[in-house]
């Protein structure tokens, strides 16, 4: 039997509501192949991929239409449908919609309302132009442009004068940076010359704390891609930049009180390794996000930023720890 147009009372931008087809075949399950294909004859769908199997109006399958005619005219349609369907409620995410398609291996999605009461189809064209999108939005995103891919497209093409005013602002604020640094360290030159060795861990503390600060940008660039929440996204990396300097810090003492043989500089080192990470991580997960509530463009600015405050924050807690440490 053929379905009728399912009203959708809210069309939400960016949702699963935005593509769904509700004008597309429906049948019973005890409906057969048979006369399923005759009464789909002459009439006209938004899509006619897939075949909606519902009981008393709530979705209990999906047969694709190839299956339907390739099945025999007396074979139940709840025979040769697929009884475990993909399905999401309207207001779900596109991207998540789209995903949750793919990973199930369909090339349609179910919509459903909250009650179970089938909706209407995703199909295959609408959910490819979802991907498409995303696909684009991803790239943008991964090259630190958070709104679409066209400012991508347009800061890719811009002449060399504008890439220049666009960058160079942000270039000297880590100038400025590098210079605040030289007085961090320089306030704490009577204790550097107490301990010469102090010095030498700072350059590997500021590369351990960037290492781990662009780790944490790429991952939730990942993350964001195959619609994982933010949330989520920050609480896992806040705990994994934990778990990384934890680690780095366990490595590092046994080696380095092995070498060095000063418990309390190797210490203060571990700990200082231990704090830098964890603090990378929530400023790579922060800046990006921060500029372009603040209409930036993170393209030029995160990374620039993120390095001066990553930068100044390990050398302020490296020399604090050490001070405390080695009074």
């Amino acid at each position: 039997m053929a379905g009728e147009p399912i009203p959708i009372t809210e069309l939400i931008s960016g949702t699963a509501s935005e593509h769904v087809c509700t004008l597309v075949p429906v049948a019973s399950p005890q409906t057969t192949a048979g006369d399923l294909r005759e009464s789909m004859a002459g009439v006209h769908f938004e899509s006619a991929t897939h075949i909606g199997v519902c009981d008393d109006g709530k979705l209990v399958g999906v047969l694709r239409v190839e299956e339907l005619f390739g099945a025999l005219s007396d074979a139940k349609v709840g025979d040769i449908m697929d009884a475990d369907p993909p399905a999401v409620a309207p207001g779900v995410d596109q991207e998540k919609a789209a995903w949750k398609a793919l990973q199930h291996g369909e090339s349609a999605l179910a919509i459903i309302d909250n009650g179970g009461r089938f909706v209407g189809f995703i199909p295959p064209d609408r959910l490819l132009a979802v991907l498409l999108h995303e696909h684009d939005e991803d790239l943008a995103r991964l090259g630190g442009f958070l709104h679409d891919s066209s400012m991508a497209r347009a800061a890719s093409e811009e002449p060399v004068v504008k890439r220049f005013w666009h960058r160079v602002p942000w270039l000297l604020v880590g100038l400025l940076g590098a210079l605040l640094a030289a007085d961090i360290v320089g306030a704490y030159e009577q204790q550097l010359q107490a301990n010469v060795m102090l010095a030498f861990f700072i350059p590997g503390i500021v590369y351990l704390a960037d290492a781990v600060g662009t780790q944490t940008e790429a991952l939730v660039i990942r993350g964001l891609s195959v619609g994982v929440s933010i949330g989520g996204v920050v609480r896992r990396e806040i705990y994994t930049g934990l778990l990384v300097g934890v680690t780095l810090a366990a490595v590092f003492f046994p080696i380095g009180l092995w070498r060095w043989g000063d418990a309390s500089m190797v210490t203060a080192v571990a700990l200082a390794i231990l704090a830098a990470c964890t603090t990378a991580s929530a400023v790579a997960l922060t800046l990006p996000w921060l500029l372009n509530r603040l209409g930036l463009d993170p393209a030029f600015g995160s990374g620039p930023l993120a390095t001066v405050i990553q930068d100044l924050l390990s050398v302020i807690i490296y020399l604090r720890i050490a001070t405390a440490m080695l009074h």
